[in-house]
């Protein structure tokens, strides 16, 4: 559906010149949601907006729906933007406009009737769940029903594709778990493919098929959400993971040496991580059967992403060292990531 070809985008020249993009190859297929994440000032902002040349790329070509969006002339370009619908953090609506005057808007110069365009706009606005909000005023509504207006706005030239940028940055938690929702619905009811910018992890975790992760205006990594999560190779993705998984804490009551981690002779801490998609054994109780081990666990982090359970725990892991080696050895064996964090095994 979107096909990218070494997109460069450079803003200034000379000494001041910034490059926001630098030689980003993607393909999003029909009917995915792809998210592309990274931290502030990595260029994802500008490699959204690319896509539908709102920044016209210094170098490289946009395709969408096979059509390349950089060979088109200004008038054409124009009409295949309107199949492709986009919503911001801010949400962007015109405050002098009703929720319906809003909705309404990007389809002046249709060839609609009023009536149809009536109708067409309620059926939005109950398609994003404020059917009864028609004559309110951005004003008036909450930061989750702007953004449910945006998204009725977004949809109302009937879009093969929606790019999201930052959507749910301005919302709290249960908000944007709202909103991701909805855009869930939209894509598998409508077929229509999303594009979700963010540098929320969670917002990935939630509802992303694939993922690219960008740095210094490059994609450094990318691959299906669950891979990402389960096997991050690069140092910004392993970052970014850190800092939504409650297993991380375990470093820091080590360096505390708080009396949680002190541990007797011949135990060891150990950081355990899901890195296949169907881990349906019990390996960590059959592990302690097998190996007449204790597995004392400290922390547990599990979550669900693409259907499979990710994440892991940490433990402290306790027994005769020959057969704490081995329990260890057994969980590598059947594909549990293992970390050993701290170690009192020669003690023993």
């Amino acid at each position: 559906m979107i096909e990218l070809n070494h997109i460069s985008k450079d803003f200034g020249s000379g000494p001041g010149q910034v490059h926001a993009v630098r030689d980003v190859s993607l393909s999003i297929e029909k009917g995915e949601i792809f998210g592309i994440i990274g931290f502030s000032g990595a260029g994802k902002s500008t490699l959204v907006r690319c896509m539908n040349l709102l920044e016209r790329p210094t170098a490289g070509t946009v395709a969408v729906d096979g059509r390349e969006l950089t060979a088109l002339a200004a008038k054409e370009l124009r009409q295949a933007r309107k199949k492709i619908g986009m919503i911001f953090q801010h949400f962007n609506l015109m405050p002098s406009r009703t929720v319906f005057g809003n909705v309404a808007y990007p389809l002046r110069g249709s060839g609609l009737s009023k009536a149809d365009i009536r109708e067409k706009v309620q059926r939005l606005l109950d398609l994003v769940e404020i059917g009864d909000k028609a004559g309110a005023y951005p004003q008036q509504l909450s930061g989750g029903q702007k953004q449910r207006v945006a998204i009725a706005r977004a949809l109302a030239n009937d879009p093969s594709v929606l790019l999201c940028d930052e959507a749910t940055s301005a919302l709290d938690p249960q908000t944007t778990k709202a909103i991701l929702s909805l855009i869930k619905h939209l894509n598998e009811t409508l077929g229509i493919t999303v594009v979700i910018i963010t540098h929320e992890m969670a917002v990935v975790k939630e509802i992303c098929d694939r993922v690219a992760v960008m740095e210094g205006g490059r994609v450094v990594e990318q691959g299906e959400a669950f891979s990402i999560f389960a096997r991050p190779r690069e140092p910004v993705t392993q970052s970014f993971i850190r800092t939504t998984s409650n297993l991380q804490k375990i470093e820091e009551l080590i360096a505390q040496d708080s009396p949680i981690v002190r541990l007797k002779p011949g135990e060891l801490i150990v950081r355990l991580n899901y890195v296949e998609r169907s881990p349906s054994e019990p390996v960590i109780s059959e592990a302690s059967r097998r190996f007449d081990v204790s597995l004392n666990i400290i922390f547990a982090d599990i979550e669900i992403i693409q259907g499979a359970p990710i994440g892991g725990t940490v433990a402290i892991i306790g027994g005769e060292r020959e057969r704490v080696t081995a329990a260890v050895e057994y969980l590598i064996e059947k594909n549990v990531g293992v970390e050993v964090l701290k170690d009192a095994r020669d003690a023993s």
